[in-house]
Parts: C-alpha cells; sequence; structure tokens
C-alpha cells in the first residue's frame, strides 16, 4: 500500500468524506439491491492526463468492504489517455455504488492537480527553478492535493503553520520591521529551522538579505525588479518568487533565476481530469 495511505491517518479524512454522503443509508441502492450481488465495474479515463490518486480510490471502497477487489491498470504518474481502462472494481454491487462518488471525487481531483502540475513544470524546463505548491488547498484536502502536485513532478512547500517559517507581511508588521521579524523569528525557532520572509521591494530585500534570511520570497514584483534582486543575492539567500503565478505566465520567470516559484494555482485552479465508473453489471 502507499504511504499516502497510512501518513496522518488518512482513513478518518476518507470516513469523514463517506459520512458527509452516507449519513444514514444509501437510500436509492438499498431500494433497487436489497441484497448482497457480486458485481464489477470499469473505472474509465474520459480526459487525457496524469493520474494520482489510485490507492486512495481503492482505500474508499475498502473502508466500507475489506474484501472488496480492485484490480488497478494504471499507476500513480502514469499518462493515461481518453477511454483507457483504468482499474477494474469487483465485490458487493451496493458497495460499489455506495462508495462510486466519494472515490471518484478524490480520483478527479488529485488527477486534475497531478495533471496541471505536469504541464506547468514542462513550462519550467531548461531552468534550475523549481516549482512549489502553498496552503491554498482544499480544507481537509491537503495531503491529497499536495500528494498530487509531487505526482505531477512538482515540490511540496511547507505542509502547514507547525511545518516551518515563513514571514508575511502582517508578520512584519506585528514585529515591527523585517530586521525584527528576522531577528526574533531566529531567536525562536529551532536552529534546524531555515527562515523565510516575504518582500515586496527591494529596500525590504536588502534588509532581510542583510538580517541574515535563508529564503527572501519575492512577492508580486515585476520581473526586472525580481533580477535585480537575485543579482543583490550572491547566493546569500535562496529566492522565491510568488504573487499570482499560473500557467499562462509562468515562462516569465524562467529566465530570471530565482531558485523557486510557488503557486497556489496548483491546487486552487486546477480542473478535474474526468474519470467514471461504467459497466456496472452481476457476476454470478
Amino acid at each position: 500500500m502507499n504511504p499516502i495511505t497510512t501518513r496522518l491517518n488518512v482513513d478518518n479524512l476518507l470516513l469523514q468524506a463517506l459520512r458527509e454522503d452516507i449519513s444514514d443509508e444509501d437510500v436509492t441502492t438499498n431500494s433497487v439491491m436489497r441484497s448482497y450481488k457480486k458485481g464489477e465495474a470499469q473505472l474509465i479515463c474520459k480526459g487525457d492526463g496524469i493520474i494520482a490518486g489510485m490507492d486512495i480510490f481503492q482505500r474508499v471502497f475498502e473502508l466500507l468492504e475489506p474484501e472488496i477487489q480492485v484490480e488497478k491498470y494504471a499507476s500513480d504518474g502514469a499518462e493515461v489517455k481518453k477511454g483507457d481502462i483504468l482499474a477494474v472494481v469487483r465485490g458487493d454491487i451496493r458497495v460499489i455504488l455506495s462508495g462510486e462518488r466519494t472515490a471518484l471525487n478524490y480520483l478527479q481531483r488529485m488527477s486534475g492537480i497531478a495533471t496541471y502540475t505536469r504541464s506547468v513544470v514542462k513550462l519550467l524546463e531548461g531552468s534550475h527553478t523549481k516549482l512549489l505548491d502553498t496552503r491554498k488547498t482544499t480544507p481537509n484536502m491537503r495531503i491529497f492535493e499536495k500528494y498530487a502536485v509531487r505526482v505531477g513532478g512538482g515540490h511540496n512547500h511547507r505542509y502547514n503553520l507547525s511545518d516551518g517559517v515563513l514571514i508575511k507581511d502582517n508578520h512584519i508588521g506585528a514585529a515591527g520591521g523585517v530586521r525584527q521579524a528576522v531577528e526574533m523569528a531566529r531567536e525562536y525557532a529551532p536552529f534546524v529551522r531555515k527562515i523565510e520572509i516575504e518582500v515586496e521591494n527591494l529596500d525590504m530585500f536588502k534588509e532581510a538579505l542583510e538580517a541574515g534570511a535563508d529564503i527572501i520570497m519575492l512577492d508580486n514584483m515585476s520581473a526586472e525588479t525580481m533580477k535585480e534582486a537575485v543579482a543583490m543575492a550572491e547566493g546569500r539567500a535562496e529566492t522565491e518568487c510568488s504573487g499570482n503565478i499560473t500557467r499562462e505566465n509562468i515562462e516569465q520567470i524562467k529566465d530570471i533565476g530565482v531558485d523557486y516559484v510557488s503557486s497556489g494555482a496548483l491546487t486552487h485552479s486546477a480542473p478535474i481530469l474526468d474519470v467514471s465508473l461504467k459497466n456496472l453489471h452481476p457476476l454470478e
């Protein structure tokens, strides 16, 4: 089983999603299928893209019925085409019907993110700049969405607020300035943590550099200003650019020389990859 199915106890999240869809009973399924009958259905791709979340798809059904079988023909990270049969699900027809929507929701969402991420990564080919996600994720979906980014070839920024120091504009305001914020973070945070700070202009960048920030985020700067900042850094700090970065404009970043580019669009704006469970029929 893929580690994602055990990290941070994802079963609880999957069960919450199932309870959201089945608060008492699946009244439609129980109306047309009164008792056990074994059946199978095909998981069919309805568009081209990168698949992600096959183990999650399987796990949703297993939580409803441990004996259910999911025979997978594609693995996470694979390029899939419209019409491809990705898996066959066999078991209690009632379980297949009741778990279908929840399982597909995860698979569609995760595959959409992986597909979008892969398309953006390709636009950065030839540069040393790494593509990062952000915390702009769907509530209770972060572990799945950030996993999908990795499947698509991107990299994860910090997972949550406990995972790293990232000083933003309001933190700077609360601390009284760039230098003060960096110094306070350095004093408080464990020595193994890097200190990252967001800046909006070259004066703030210079102050962050002199204060000893490890990573400086260039927020909503012009390409020309970012080039100046990268030259000014001279390797004393890593640089990251952020602010409304999408597939449509990321090529403008490619030749600037920043170490990282972070994009909330990877998780909040990626369209789903359409997949369906079709051809359900009894086996006996």
